[in-house]
């Protein structure tokens, strides 16, 4: 092939639909989860906090793209007052722009001016903490709990999976999407999201969460899903062994603003 029929051969090939759908097209509607963990002053402060993310800063990210955000305190688990948000965003630029988009939003800095302007001998949080998670294929968006609309009575675990290599990870990941997602539903282990680290602590790693009506209903999931023969021969499959080196585990209650 001569010079001119490779190039017009390359330029037909850049622009003709491929026959096989590349792996970024496959997953191309897997939602981001950020996880972002505001550690608070105790007291009058973090009561002040909590009413400004739900009164302000929620109804402003959500007009800067972000889908839903969930909000939670902890009921189980490190005990320092903190707040911990959960934000879908569906696309990548919501992730980088967030804070810009915040900034340019008149109505967000009118309502937040005593947080957003507090000084630093008087500040209104002590640091925020955030993870980025992609969603699984096996569950490639989040899926909100039947009781925030209706703010019904609920918990809600959040698991984080941490794994000694980047192949010990891309294994349990593997196990999850050949089947363990589906175990978690029948035996009553509702999923919000499953997600793995893309940036943050502790990697590599995976979390997830899952809701529950209260602390009962929860532990009889558990030990349904423990039960389940399907997982019985999941989990005794040679491949799935030892890609999980340490969990973490904790149980927290959503604010009444939740979306989640």
């Amino acid at each position: 092939m001569d010079r001119r029929n490779f190039l017009a051969a390359t330029a037909v090939a850049a622009v003709s639909p491929s026959t096989k759908p590349s792996a970024f097209a496959q997953s191309a509607t897997r939602q981001y989860i950020e996880l972002r963990r505001y550690h608070l002053l105790p007291g009058t402060k973090q009561r002040a906090f909590i009413a400004f993310v739900g009164d302000v800063a929620i109804p402003a990210m959500n007009r800067a793209g972000v889908g839903r955000v969930g909000a939670f305190t902890v009921v189980y688990g490190e005990n320092a007052p903190s707040l911990l948000l959960v934000l879908v965003h569906h696309t990548l630029d919501t992730v980088v722009s967030l804070r810009e988009r915040l900034a340019s939003d008149a109505a967000y800095a009118r309502a937040g001016t005593a947080v957003l302007d507090a000084p630093m001998s008087d500040p209104a949080f002590v640091r925020v903490e955030s993870t980025l998670l992609r969603a699984f294929d096996a569950m490639p968006t989040l899926e909100p709990s039947a009781g925030a609309s209706a703010a019904t009575p609920r918990i809600y675990e959040l698991r984080t999976y941490e794994s000694h290599s980047d192949r010990a990870a891309l294994n349990k990941l593997k196990m999850f999407n050949a089947g363990e997602v589906p175990i978690f539903r029948r035996a009553g282990l509702t999923p919000v999201f499953f997600g793995e680290t893309v940036i943050g602590t502790n990697m590599p790693s995976l979390s997830y969460m899952l809701t529950f009506p209260d602390m009962s209903a929860r532990d009889a999931a558990w030990g349904k899903f423990g039960q389940d023969p399907a997982w019985k021969t999941l989990s005794a499959d040679p491949q799935y062994r030892d890609n999980v080196s340490a969990i973490s585990d904790i149980i927290l209650q959503p604010t009444a603003y939740s979306q989640i």
